[in-house]
This record gives structure tokens, C-alpha cells and sequence, in this order.
């Protein structure tokens, strides 16, 4: 659930975002989406071969995901990132924390998809602390 709702928050951003950085926040906002949506079908497909069920509509993932929506008609590039920068730390969080699961259960596989999407969202983290640490220094 948490994937799906960072991705749309991601495109969301992605599509709506402005200002002198447009470009590059753009294209980033873009290349972000795209892993993060890349993840869903592969880890639906792993719930599916261990038993359990998958996420069956739009209102089932508000129902489950920690990442909040964010449906202002206007949100500052800033605050955007930021945003994304705690939603991905939120992310991580969650697949740390099903990470252990699967250690404890033995899941192997499981464990191993989640290392590549943990390392792909800690380098998330880091492209959007560096840019609002940056923003930040230069005020902007």
C-alpha cells in the first residue's frame, strides 16, 4: 500500500511541480515514480506465491498505507521534496521492518527482493536530503 501511495504522491509532485528548478526536479520526480512503481508488481507477485492476498482496490491502499495523500491545488517545490524525503524515510522504514519478518520466517527470497528496494529508496533519501539540504544553505 505504502508503494502505491508514494507513487502516486511521487507523480503527483512530479506532474505539479514549478520554480527555477523545474527541469531537474522534474526529471527526478519522474525517475523516482518509475522505480517506486516498478516495485509494486514484483512484490504483489511474492505475496501471491507465499499464500497471501494482494491489495484489491484504490480504497484498500488508503485504508492500509502510511503515507498520507497530499490533494492541495498548490504545494511549494520545497515542500514537495521534503514531503517525499519523509515519505520515503517512512517507506524504508516499513521494508526494514518486513525485511525482519522475513528473516524470522526464514523467507529468503522475500528478504532478498526487499534488499534491492531498501537500497533504491535509501538512495531516494539521499538525492532529497542532499537537494533540501542544499535548498536550505542557499535559501532557496
Amino acid at each position: 500500500a505504502d508503494c502505491f501511495a508514494l507513487y502516486m504522491k511521487t507523480k503527483n509532485y512530479h506532474w505539479h511541480i514549478s520554480g527555477p528548478n523545474f527541469r531537474d526536479y522534474h526529471e527526478l520526480l519522474d525517475e523516482h515514480g518509475a522505480q517506486i512503481l516498478a516495485t509494486t508488481d514484483p512484490l504483489a507477485e511474492r505475496v501471491r506465491k507465499i499464500g497471501g492476498r494482494t491489495l484489491h482496490s484504490i480504497g484498500h491502499i488508503a485504508r492500509l498505507a502510511q503515507i498520507k495523500d497530499d490533494d492541495r491545488v498548490f504545494v511549494a517545490p520545497r515542500e514537495m521534496l521534503e514531503q517525499l524525503l519523509a515519505d520515503n524515510r517512512t517507506a524504508l522504514e516499513g521494508m526494514r521492518n518486513a525485511h525482519e519478518i522475513c528473516d524470522d520466517a526464514n523467507d529468503v527470497a522475500t528478504a532478498s527482493l526487499l534488499e534491492d528496494y531498501i537500497d533504491a529508496t535509501e538512495k531516494r533519501i539521499w538525492f532529497l536530503f542532499e537537494i533540501t539540504r542544499t535548498a536550505e544553505a542557499t535559501g532557496h
